[in-house]
Formats: structure tokens, C-alpha cells, sequence
């Protein structure tokens, strides 16, 4: 184990720990959650509701966990470029568009280079 192994570790709990919350916020305030996304024109929001719980929860699982990284953090992307798209266009929300971005650079370098050695795939190319 060197540096480098730690980091890569550290590096999922933090580009993680966002999608962690948010779940969270969904399940805990999932009725504002679903006005909230009506209000943004969304339709079926209770299942497309319980699909960003899921994703986000598992998907930041495998990531923390290092198990089947890649395709964690490729679900992650995906959603977060649909969420990104939806909610985070308009001209109030440069922030979070921005923050999403930078997000988004931390689940493609996963998907580039793989968790790390610390990791229940135990190594950064399998």
C-alpha cells in the first residue's frame, strides 16, 4: 500500500459521499422531493424517484467499495448528466452546473483508471 492507493481510496469516499446524501434527502423528504420534481416537468416522478435512489445509493456503493467501479461510476455519470440537464441549466444555477462538472471529471477518471488497489477489486486496470 502507498500514497498513491490511499488517495485513489479517499479520492471515491469524497466523489461518493455526495450521491450518499442526496439519496438520503430523497428517501428522507421524498414527498418535497417528488414536488420538486414536478415542478421541473418531470413525469412518472415517483418511479423515476425511486430509480435516482437506487442509483445513487448503489452506485456510490460500488465506488466507496471498489467493486465493479467502473460501471458505478459510469451509472453515477449517467445520472448525473440527466439531472444536470433537467435541473441545472437555467441561468441561477451556473454553481451547481459547474459542481456537477467537476463531479463528473472525478466518475470519468474512475471510469478511466479504476479504484485502486485498495478495493475489493484489488487493483487499478481489473
Amino acid at each position: 500500500m502507498d500514497t498513491d492507493d490511499v488517495l485513489a481510496l479517499v479520492g471515491r469516499l469524497f466523489a461518493s459521499i455526495i450521491f450518499l446524501a442526496s439519496a438520503f434527502g430523497k428517501i428522507t423528504n421524498f414527498d418535497g422531493t417528488l414536488q420538486y420534481m414536478e415542478a421541473h416537468g418531470m413525469p412518472a416522478v415517483a418511479l423515476l424517484c425511486v430509480a435516482a435512489i437506487a442509483v445513487e445509493a448503489l452506485g456510490a456503493i460500488s465506488v466507496i467499495l471498489g467493486y465493479k467501479t467502473r460501471w458505478g461510476a459510469a451509472g453515477l455519470a449517467v445520472f448525473l448528466v440527466a439531472a444536470t440537464w433537467v435541473f441545472h441549466t437555467g441561468p441561477d444555477q451556473r454553481i451547481h452546473l459547474l459542481k456537477n462538472i467537476a463531479i463528473l471529471g472525478a466518475l470519468l477518471n474512475l471510469i478511466a483508471r479504476g479504484p485502486g488497489d485498495i478495493s475489493l477489486e484489488g487493483g487499478g486496470k481489473a
